[in-house]
């Protein structure tokens, strides 16, 4: 079992590089791939290899697709390793950061940055602060809504994401109406979700909350595992799960935030990912997180090759892709959940 898990994980991590490798190349404009590895083995070597490329084929490597690449890879690892924290919390394969409601949260909290310029205090970190805040407190309304005699039922916790999340949608909408026509047009195309003008300052913004973030949700590893069982049992094996709870909500959120900040609403790769690597490589968590971190960095990034692509000279939103895919994916598991609940 064990080699069968590790040979995943190679493949996984074999198919990033090449999706990275792949982003890089196609665009507008093609660049051979022996281009790609020559100009960043140039870079990386301090100049040991001579240049056989042109300034502006450099350019669009080094400066344009490689750091849209990385922010799509982090992004996808983001936001499939919070799906993955909270299906194993709340024991639910439709559970998510978006279908939560946490996504909104970070969209009203980002919009109100932009649009009013609240939270100028955090300075150039103003817009990621207000979507943490606003995923932060959107998680944690969410639950209070949804907990019911200290136990907190699925249904009710879905419900209750999806209601609070068109209550903030609701609140986006007005921002949207009262911004001035020259933030409007930022504001509707970041809602739809883009890398189009990701840069290297972008992923220096992110790379450690998130990256923290997954190291963190890891190692909780064990108690997601424990959880599966049912809280009685955590709790008899000594587990603190409302402290274990807290700590998850928390650290997805900030994920959660820090994705939505830099791409706007990217829906479903936290449901999506998760569930099908769980099919492949099983429940376990220690060979769960891992996988999905890698499977959703793989997919955001073939979807943004999809953007730049589909529809050229236009970029189509990435999150119209994602929600294309997704969508469906999540009506399927209602339909398959419906058959095991009772209505009456």
């Amino acid at each position: 079992m064990k080699s069968k898990q590790s040979f995943i994980l190679t493949i996984l991590l074999v198919g990033l590089i090449i999706s990275c490798i792949l982003a890089i190349m196609i665009g507008p404009v093609f660049i051979h791939p022996a281009v790609v590895v020559k100009i960043w083995l140039h870079k990386l070597l301090g100049g040991l290899i001579q240049p056989d490329w042109t300034a502006i084929q450099e350019t669009i490597v080094v400066d344009i697709r490689t750091p849209r690449v990385i922010l799509s890879m982090l992004v996808g690892m983001g936001l499939a390793i919070s799906g993955t924290a909270m299906q194993g919390l709340f024991r639910n394969p439709m559970a998510e950061p978006y279908v939560l409601g946490m996504s909104a949260g970070a969209a009203c909290g980002a919009s109100l940055a932009i649009v009013l310029g609240i939270g100028k205090i955090f300075g150039v970190f103003s817009i990621p602060a207000m979507a943490f805040i606003g995923a932060t407190i959107t998680i944690f309304v969410v639950y209070n809504i949804a907990k019911t005699d200290g136990k907190v039922p699925t249904e009710t916790l879905l419900l209750s994401g999806i209601a609070v999340g068109f209550f903030l949608y609701a609140v986006v909408s007005f921002l949207k109406l009262i911004a001035p026509d020259a933030v409007l047009r930022n504001v509707v195309l970041w809602l739809m979700g883009s890398f189009a003008m990701a840069g290297w300052t972008d992923v220096k913004l992110v790379i450690l909350p998130i990256l923290c973030g997954i190291v963190i949700i890891y190692f909780l590893c064990r108690e997601l595992n424990i959880l599966q069982f049912g809280e009685e049992t955590a709790l008899h094996l000594g587990i603190e799960v409302e402290t274990v709870k807290r700590i998850l909500l928390v650290f997805s959120a900030l994920i959660t935030a820090v994705c939505v900040s830099v791409s706007g609403i990217i829906g479903f790769v936290g449901l999506v990912i998760p569930h099908i690597i769980r099919f492949i490589i099983g429940p376990g968590h220690h060979i769960l997180l891992p996988a999905s971190a890698l499977a959703g960095g793989i997919f955001l990034i073939l979807c943004d090759i999809l953007a730049k692509t589909v529809s050229q000279p236009v970029e189509l939103p990435i999150g119209i892709i994602t929600a294309g895919i997704g969508a469906p994916y999540f009506v399927y598991l209602l339909r398959r959940r419906k058959k095991a609940i009772s209505w009456w």
